[in-house]
């Protein structure tokens, strides 16, 4: 029997495209109908979450309920949420909702403890998401090394992130990387792109040529074809 995927998006509405499109392009079909059911709730009108996570704007909670809310009575089997920074009100959302809700950075962090080991990641997301540590906290329990960015780096990075959602990809991509290169040196072997918007850009700029790129994207839509009780490719 398969199962309706939800996925609780609009953060940023590209990210949402690539995710859905990551599900497509990943799912093992000859036909329409071997591909998953899918549900989207783009929400564009959900307050910016890191600002939410610093008190500087309204609070994203009641939107993110509220999506998530549209997506079980839409028929959703379970919710997938292709945005790092929103997951930190995870729990909050979880506590209104009867359907299960697949946490993607424990998924992210799970997978790297399996295939890095005891390696140094580093950790490339938004100040909301650096600040909350959510990612810490989880890779704290599976002992993952995980490195921040300094206050000059976490900068750029934001920069960089919301250029993207201007759909400005190139501008400051040079010092997007120079953060890469530098963190680089601690010995550093992957890094996590723990913002969809910095998934967006791997494959526009091939930045695995630069160093390992984990996309907790491509984690959640393997883990939501498998869910939905399709088949993934190559599998």
């Amino acid at each position: 029997m398969t199962k309706i995927i939800g996925i609780l998006g609009g953060m940023g509405p590209l990210a949402t495209v690539k995710f859905f499109e990551k599900i497509v392009l990943n799912t093992k079909a000859s036909k329409d109908q071997d591909h998953p059911k899918i549900i989207v709730v783009n929400n564009t009108k959900i307050p910016d979450r890191t600002d939410g996570i610093l008190l500087k704007g309204s609070s994203p909670l009641d939107e993110l309920i509220k999506s998530a809310q549209l997506l079980e009575k839409s028929g959703a089997d379970f919710i997938v949420m292709p945005c790092n920074t929103a997951h930190y009100y995870y729990k909050e959302i979880t506590n209104n909702i009867n359907i299960p809700f697949y946490n993607m950075l424990s998924e992210t962090l799970k997978y790297i403890k399996d295939k890095y080991g005891n390696e140094k990641i580093g950790l490339l997301a938004t100040t909301g998401t650096v600040k909350s540590k959510v990612y810490e906290t989880e890779a704290e329990k599976l002992r993952i090394d995980l490195e921040l960015p300094n206050e000059h780096q976490q900068q750029k990075i934001m920069d960089y992130i919301y250029d993207i959602k201007k759909n400005d990809f190139s501008s400051k991509l040079g010092e997007f990387l120079s953060v890469i290169e530098d963190m680089k040196k601690s010995g550093i072997k992957a890094f996590i792109f723990g913002c969809t918007e910095l998934s967006v850009v791997i494959g526009i700029h091939d930045l695995n040529k630069f160093a390992p790129c984990i996309d907790p994207m491509d984690i959640l839509a393997d883990i939501s074809i498998v869910e939905s009780g399709c088949i993934k490719l190559n599998d």
